[in-house]
């Protein structure tokens, strides 16, 4: 459901970048609650150990990978993983690269896709740091604040992919996005209506 409109979902299957630890992330609750099937990244071994001491990884099928995503490997590692096509979720949140990331995404076809925005960027501006393969967040700005893409420039990018922007959660972080063939009765949004 994406604000109580159902989104038909037919591979129950997510995929999702940047998890950490996966102590917080954008699909646990399908795993745990709705039985998907999922895949995991990201540059650090953390999710390794919470998923092995959860008992999230005999529990249900979750497969993780510690890769550090870019645009020219992001395919090939969602490919390796077994996934193509459609699927239900894909959520990336890597803190720089994203932009290029989703443009770059190819092998599978998403009817929800969960976008981590910059909101410091403000709600018009369509914007997002220049690609660099080794991009980290840390290391770019002390401020910690230089990282990934204004809402505008992930709208620019979902919409010429067939995905219309539908919602944003409270934290002004995340942005939800509909494949349009599956939108239905869900209503279309601006950047500005979901900052």
């Amino acid at each position: 459901l994406v604000g109580h409109v159902p989104v038909p979902v037919d591979s129950e299957v997510f995929v999702e970048f940047g998890v950490e630890d996966y102590t917080e992330s954008n699909t646990r609750f399908l795993l745990v609650h709705d039985n998907w099937r999922g895949f995991v990244m990201d540059g650090g071994e953390g999710m390794h150990e919470f998923l092995r001491a959860s008992g999230l990884a005999w529990r249900h099928h979750i497969d993780a990978r510690t890769a550090f995503i870019d645009r020219e490997n992001v395919n090939s590692l969602i490919a390796d993983a077994g996934i193509t096509g459609d699927l239900g979720l894909l959520s990336i949140d890597i803190d720089g690269n994203d932009y290029w990331v989703l443009e770059a995404v190819e092998s599978v076809s998403p009817r929800i896709l969960v976008l981590e925005y910059n909101a410091t960027f403000g709600p018009e501006a369509a914007v997002t740091v220049p690609y660099d393969p080794g991009f980290v967040r840390g290391e770019k700005h002390w401020t910690w604040l230089y990282w990934g893409a204004s809402l505008a420039a992930l709208t620019h990018a979902a919409e010429a992919k067939g995905y219309a922007l539908v919602a944003g959660n409270r934290a002004a972080n995340n942005a939800f996005f509909v494949r349009r063939d599956v939108l239905g009765e869900l209503p279309a949004r601006s950047p500005a209506e979901v900052w």
